[in-house]
């Protein structure tokens, strides 16, 4: 299927962006210059600057031109459902998952609550690190029905949990609940993350579902402050 040429000029300079071969606030060449570079017509490059525009790449100012905001922050979507190993394609940054924790519990009167366990269930813990480029930054606390999820070795939750439980285990992961919070570091916060000297980190907490509308899965996402933003696409309705 052949890309779009406005979709493949954003692409280019996206990437430029995301390495930093562009630093922020310079400024992109102007229309007729970008035009005659990827020999294309000004309508071309206006689509493609508007899409830089609208996922946050650029600003455009009216006499100064395309000038380049600064995206260092990792971004995660607010509403997608997607895993870490698909976010960490998407970033092209070098990431290490480091398994600290999987085992079968007894869920609390917390995990009962979260799950709408009970306390006879038996629920699988999965504790993770998130290492990008070299710092520690996420803490991953995962919680899966043992009813649902029969199984799972460390070699399954070094890689994509996701992976496994739609591809081997066939289960139709639908849609989540999310709550995102600033909470104080805890000791475990901060004896497996870099915190780099913050005292209080951004929680994603999920509640995961199957299409059944089967509540199978509990996640607190414990991501370092200055590292991450979170991101979403809104319009106004008229």
């Amino acid at each position: 299927m052949k890309t779009n040429k406005f979709i493949a000029v954003y692409h280019e300079w996206a990437d430029m962006i995301n390495t930093g071969e562009i630093a922020p606030l310079s400024k992109l060449p102007s229309e007729n210059e970008l035009a005659q570079k990827h020999e294309t017509s000004r309508e071309t490059i206006r689509k493609a600057l508007q899409m830089l525009a609208e996922n946050g790449y650029i600003q455009k100012i009216r006499g100064k031109g395309s000038v380049v905001l600064d995206v260092s922050k990792l971004s995660f979507p607010v509403s997608g459902l997607v895993s870490f190993q698909e976010l960490a394609k998407s970033m092209g940054k070098e990431t290490r998952t480091i398994v600290h924790e999987i085992q079968v519990v007894k869920p609390d009167e917390r995990l009962q609550q979260s799950l709408h366990a009970k306390c006879s269930d038996e629920v699988w813990k999965v504790l993770r690190v998130r290492e990008i480029e070299g710092e520690k930054v996420i803490l991953d606390k995962d919680f899966f029905m043992r009813s649902f999820v029969p199984s799972l070795t460390k070699e399954i939750c070094e890689g994509s949990i996701y992976e496994y439980l739609e591809n081997d285990l066939g289960l139709p992961i639908s849609f989540a609940k999310k709550e995102i919070v600033v909470e104080e570091a805890t000791e475990e916060d901060k004896s497996v993350l870099d915190l780099d000297g913050f005292t209080h980190i951004v929680v994603v907490k999920n509640t995961v579902y199957l299409e059944d509308a089967s509540l199978f899965q509990y996640t607190e996402s414990r991501h370092r402050l200055d590292k991450f933003r979170f991101v979403d696409f809104a319009r106004r309705r008229s």
